[in-house]
């Protein structure tokens, strides 16, 4: 395992971007993402099951899963951190395979989503839990674009400026949650 490098990347992201990243690389990111959760990955799901148009378009984006707490008045969004990840893994090879290109939270993947990652050519980046005020700073601006009645789960755009994450899993598989504990092993 070596130090990664700190790079400055824009969402959504494009192929060639993807394939630059390295697992343990540093990186700023700039653009848009769209935030989402258990629920609402569930009815994207349903959605493209049932044939339906998405609210979002998936090809090259990232998806930040968060659930914000209510901004303070003047505020542009309340803290938002990391959900733990797991969580959206039956959903995510559905999504990796509609062109989504990235996903930010924390812990682990399955082994399915990894293999998803390395297929689709997509990257995990890992957001540091527990910092949720300050990674808020990050985020200039936000709004509903789908499933307002999730209430903090809602899917949401956010405009996001130098976001601070880590790549976890890159698009060859490889994955810090694996070579972590390996590189500091007996």
């Amino acid at each position: 395992m070596t130090e990664g490098t700190l790079l400055r990347i824009s969402a959504p992201l494009d192929g060639k971007t993807v394939g630059s990243l390295r697992a343990g690389d540093r990186v700023l990111l700039d653009g848009t993402v769209y935030t989402a959760r258990d629920a609402a990955h569930k009815r994207l799901v349903e959605a493209i099951e049932a044939g339906a148009t998405l609210p979002i378009p998936l090809e090259g984006q990232v998806i930040y899963y968060v659930g914000p707490c209510p901004a303070r008045p003047g505020a542009v969004i309340g803290p938002a951190g990391p959900t733990t990840s797991y969580r959206m893994d039956p959903y995510t090879p559905v999504l990796l395979e509609r062109g989504l290109k990235g996903m930010i939270g924390k812990g682990k993947r399955g082994p399915e989503v990894i293999a998803a990652i390395r297929k689709h050519r997509a990257v995990y980046l890992g957001a540091t839990g527990g910092a949720a005020a300050l990674l808020a700073r990050s985020i200039t601006a936000q709004r509903i674009v789908a499933y307002g009645d999730l209430g903090p789960e809602a899917l949401r755009e956010l405009t996001v400026e130098a976001f601070p994450a880590t790549v976890v899993v890159d698009a060859s598989g490889r994955d810090l949650y694996s070579e972590g504990p390996q590189a500091y092993g007996r």
